[in-house]
């Protein structure tokens, strides 16, 4: 491989190790280096030597050992498409709390509930101007410097910043969109003791939310337009509350993990905003469904189902994960 394309970057052998070893035919992969730059001779080499490398003769029959997973996996898509939802994602209104965990929570389905949060406090106490206005003094912790770092989301620890919290939004409300400024679950604000009375804001409904005080079952997001979330899942379902403004969602069933090239657990490599799929051929199999959240939405998002997030205004958003079931959220296990 090496003496092959002596010029091919490590990021370019790997993608093209990674895809032989996915069962991406060779003929395409040739087609996508020669239109990187290689002359077609060259490479057919690279395929040609990639393929003999040991890491990949050995992970291609392993990865043969996964068709019966991934045939299974296909025809959940097949189903999927039969049924129509690829197509759209259903919002219902006025629903009870056992049709929607048996409808959608169990059923692995997600949906937007609307009018739920209307009569909760949180959605005349949690704007931007009443935040500031409760609680400007507070020293919160914010993601900063965002947009410099392409890995913000991988090492977030490289962005954090103390501010006060009227500051903040003061900042994220005057100064336009921006992915530079983002209060986000990891800053753990409703685990400061001086925020914990915004949980009094909050309302759990009997039958679909459990109130307790595990640390992290409700998390707080603020930040202005412009804010994103880079195509990810959760190890749980998540609640999604729009209390403040617009969120744009694109959704990927947790069924079509083979086409969206995962990485760092629960991370994919794919642009959702700007798909390379020449990089990444599989991600066109993919069915993405897009949807608006607005204030009082609640989007369930399935354990495992890919999405990716934007913030089309100054956003304030809430997220809960302790359904009211015995038996608790199901977890993804990595493994």
């Amino acid at each position: 491989m090496v003496d092959a394309a002596p010029s091919l970057s490590t990021e370019w052998r790997t993608w093209l190790a990674d895809n032989l070893v996915r069962g991406v035919a060779p003929e395409r992969l040739e087609q996508t280096l020669a239109h990187s730059g290689l002359a077609p001779e060259q490479a057919r080499a690279v395929v040609e030597t990639c393929l003999q490398h040991p890491a990949v003769t050995l992970g291609r029959p392993r990865a043969g050992l996964l068709k019966e997973l991934l045939a299974q996996l296909d025809t959940r898509v097949a189903l999927h498409r039969q049924s129509g939802a690829h197509q759209r994602l259903e919002r219902i209104r006025g629903a009870s709390a056992r049709e929607v965990m048996d409808g959608y929570y169990l059923a692995h389905r997600p949906v937007i509930l609307e009018g739920v949060m209307d009569d909760w406090p949180l959605m005349s106490r949690w704007t931007p101007h009443a935040l500031a206005e409760r609680y400007g003094d507070v020293e919160v912790e914010v993601m900063t410097g965002r947009e410099s770092r392409a890995d913000h989301d991988l090492a977030p620890d490289a962005c954090r910043t103390v501010m006060r919290f009227g500051e903040f939004i003061r900042r994220l409300v005057e100064g336009g969109p921006t992915n530079d400024l983002y209060l986000t679950a990891r800053n753990f604000a409703l685990e400061r003791s001086e925020l914990r009375t915004l949980l009094e804001d909050v309302r759990y409904p009997k039958g679909l939310l459990r109130q307790t005080n595990r640390a992290g079952a409700v998390k707080l997001w603020v930040g202005p337009a412009g804010t994103l979330t880079e195509l990810h899942h959760d190890l749980g379902s998540v609640l999604f509350g729009q209390v403040h403004g617009r969120k744009r969602f694109r959704l990927i069933p947790s069924f079509e993990t083979h086409f969206v090239y995962s990485h760092r657990d629960v991370w994919s490599q794919v642009d959702a905003e700007h798909p390379d799929l020449e990089r990444f051929p599989a991600y066109r199999e993919a069915d993405v469904l897009e949807t608006v959240v607005g204030p009082g939405d609640l989007l369930l998002i399935p354990a495992g189902w890919w999405h990716w997030v934007e913030a089309l205004d100054v956003s304030v958003s809430v997220t809960f994960q302790e359904f009211d079931l015995p038996e608790g959220n199901a977890w993804w296990e990595l493994r």
